[in-house]
């Protein structure tokens, strides 16, 4: 963007451009940078945030959104359930940058935000926020993220197949269809975002820690298999998806019209949907 601005200002000076006229040639140069980004995610995007959410929160979604990192040898990516809802196509590289898949489906994060800064009555009704006791004050953002299934602990190749079939037969399957799972921040009156992250039946900091909050690190750490999620992770990850690369797709109006049937149960018919401190994923 700023290669192209600095051409724009030369030819601009070159013409005799006034002042006024190189706001319009800064303004024309964003429009170019915009739409030759490799992120894909300029104007519709933003515009979609702000229509749900506001400028600022919008602004915030953005500026928190996380860097996915992957546990070694995984292929799955997070996708929009819309357009994926198979293992396959959300499957890619297994080092590296990545943000599609190997059929082209991009990574994507979906979004909830719940704004109790303004305090609110003591308890939440049918279908509102529950913005009572210590959530007063807080922003909260929820990102989440689907993949086409979860397969705990099953490993991969033949081992695989044959775990799966074991658990099925004994009726404790290790593989069910559909998974959503979450990295929440909480952003305090003074600014600081505090985050947890979705695992198994609970929201924790760390992956096999105690439940609860911790400082935000600017990423979440996927477990192969099950997605389980990891906020204070200390392994190191050669397969990434840069936060500037995810898409943002505000949930809530989806969510208000949606009628698909999942096995697990979605997120805007989950408590911490409207209770933002609830420490299950039920």
């Amino acid at each position: 963007m700023l290669l192209v601005s600095l051409a724009i200002a030369v030819l601009a000076a070159a013409a005799g451009i006034a002042p006024p006229g190189m706001v319009l040639a800064r303004a024309i140069a964003a429009k170019i940078a915009c739409a030759v980004s490799l992120s894909e995610s300029c104007a519709a995007e933003t515009t979609r945030l702000v229509a749900a959410y506001g400028d600022e929160i919008a602004a915030l979604v953005t500026k928190h959104a996380p860097e996915v990192r992957y546990e070694h040898g995984m292929r799955a990516l997070p996708v929009d359930y819309r357009r994926c809802r198979e293992d396959g196509c959300a499957e890619g590289s297994e080092d590296g940058e990545i943000w599609r898949s190997r059929t082209g489906e991009r990574a994507v994060t979906f979004l909830h935000a719940i704004d109790c800064r303004a305090g609110s009555a003591s308890a939440a009704g049918p279908g509102e926020a529950d913005c009572s006791g210590r959530r007063a004050g807080n922003l909260y953002l929820q990102y989440w993220f689907y993949y086409p299934g979860s397969a705990t602990a099953e490993g991969g190749g033949v081992i695989g197949r044959a775990i799966r079939e074991l658990s099925t037969a004994v009726g404790r399957p290790t593989y069910h269809p559909d998974d959503w799972e979450s990295l929440q921040l909480r952003i305090g009156r003074g600014g600081g975002a505090r985050a947890r992250a979705s695992s198994h039946d609970s929201y924790s900091y760390e992956l096999g820690g105690e439940r609860g909050w911790g400082p935000s690190l600017g990423s979440i750490y996927v477990s192969g298999g099950s997605h389980a999620g990891d906020v204070l992770a200390r392994r190191e990850s050669e397969r990434t998806t840069p936060a500037a690369r995810l898409r943002l797709l505000p949930l809530e109006p989806i969510a208000a019209a949606e009628r698909t049937r999942f096995a697990v149960t979605p997120p805007w018919q989950k408590r911490v949907w409207f209770d933002p401190e609830y420490e299950g994923t039920d």
